[in-house]
């Protein structure tokens, strides 16, 4: 699977699969599910690189002592919004609003999908930012989603 980042713009910003075949309805499911999982995760703080006590600690973790005072100190780290998953031939696209989360969630996610299309449905790329010249993005819906969050 091939991961290209083109223009990011973390408060508008498209994310691209191009599969290997045109997936079914159960497959566009899935994909569905990944991206509205990584966003719910986003959407609650899930991905704030400030507090990574458990990570930071190393592979012994029994009996650790989590310091929620530290917790409490970091700074807001959660996604706005984000818009329906769109499906186009072998193409699967969406765009995210990722507000103030921090970019440790795209790594969470291209893992994500690189075990995906391991076990389930084959992804040729991964596009992180920019736009397909063979699907436009509307620039008035571009606008509506920017809009919305506003």
């Amino acid at each position: 699977m091939e991961i290209r980042f083109r223009e990011c713009d973390f408060f508008n910003l498209w994310i691209w699969l191009e599969l290997e075949n045109v997936p079914s309805t159960m497959e566009q499911q899935y994909i569905e599910e990944i991206f509205d999982s990584w966003f719910f995760l986003g959407k609650l703080g899930g991905f704030n690189a400030e507090n990574l006590q458990v990570q930071d600690g190393g592979h012994e973790i029994s009996y650790m002592d989590y310091d929620n005072d530290e917790a409490e100190s970091s700074l807001m780290s959660v996604m706005h919004n984000m818009s329906e998953v769109q499906f186009e031939g072998t193409w699967a696209r969406c765009w995210f609003d990722l507000g103030t989360t921090d970019a440790i969630s795209l790594d969470i996610l291209v893992n994500t999908l690189k075990q995906f299309s391991k076990d389930y449905i084959v992804i040729k790329r991964v596009y992180i930012g920019g736009e397909n010249e063979d699907w436009p993005i509307p620039r008035d819906q571009q606008a509506d989603f920017v809009d919305a969050m506003h």
